[in-house]
């Protein structure tokens, strides 16, 4: 059997994965990838675990409660074992599957099953991708699939594209003017991501379909010094996200859910 080729950079693929890396890291990798079958493979393999994850998750089969404090004490040992784990994921190694990491033969049994039982996206998890997105998106000619000002070209744009029709709102009344839109990817799905500016400040508006009707007022938070505000309305998780000031941000978001 001929042993697999190895790539020095085939574990910046789950880097990436995670939200770890900066635009110029994706970039570099996106172009290494382009050529490389190790790290090609990699992705691949990586994508259909989190898929075969997720849809454990949404169809209920993966999910048990379990009581908070145990929550806690898992959520504590994971980060203290994090900058190991990220230290060694740097290292040139021959690219291994998952559960052949480290990481794998490290946790117990018992230990592993309660992380696969209650493995669900964090909310600073989602946060961390939002920034990583926004930030590739502001490379030259990646930051807008289709230009329009128009919500009217913009809104049709995405049909075919997601399997939901992201509510597009002109907000130019407010100084909030639409430039366009694009096909992104939070949480491993296909989101619509929108594109508004405000002076020379530029705001990108993550959304996809919630969890039923449900509704949430906006919440703020901040990322690698960019300015984030998150809330649902009608169906739609929506995400905004840009280096415009925290206040004019939260300004977005409330024009936004008042706008009809």
């Amino acid at each position: 059997m001929i042993a697999a080729p190895e790539c020095d950079k085939v574990l910046l693929v789950q880097a990436e994965l995670d939200g770890e890396l900066d635009a110029a890291e994706a970039a570099a990798l996106a172009a290494h990838r382009a050529g490389c079958p190790v790290c090609q493979a990699a992705a691949a393999e990586l994508a259909q675990a989190r898929a075969l994850v997720a849809a454990g998750i949404d169809s209920g089969d993966l999910y048990h409660s379990i009581p908070e404090d145990v929550q806690q004490r898992l959520v504590v040992r994971l980060v203290t074992a994090q900058p190991t784990l990220v230290v060694a994921s740097r290292s040139p190694r021959r690219w291994r599957p998952w559960w052949a990491s480290p990481l794998g033969y490290g946790l117990s049994l018992s230990a592993a099953a309660l992380l696969f039982l209650t493995f669900l996206p964090r909310e600073s998890d989602i946060t961390q991708q939002i920034v990583a997105g926004h930030i590739r998106a502001l490379q030259p000619g990646h930051l807008e699939d289709v230009a329009s000002s128009d919500q009217h070209t913009v809104k049709p744009w995405f049909d075919g594209r997601i399997d939901f029709a992201p509510p597009v709102k002109d907000l130019v009344a407010d100084r909030f003017p639409l430039r366009g839109g694009r096909l992104d990817y939070v949480g491993d799905r296909p989101v619509a991501a929108l594109v508004y500016q405000r002076d020379k400040h530029l705001i990108d508006l993550y959304v996809w379909p919630a969890a039923g009707d449900s509704a949430q007022l906006p919440t703020s938070s901040q990322r690698q010094g960019y300015n984030v505000v998150h809330w649902a309305q009608d169906g739609m998780n929506l995400w905004a996200v840009s280096d415009l000031e925290a206040g004019q941000l939260r300004e977005f978001a409330e024009d936004w859910r008042r706008s009809p």
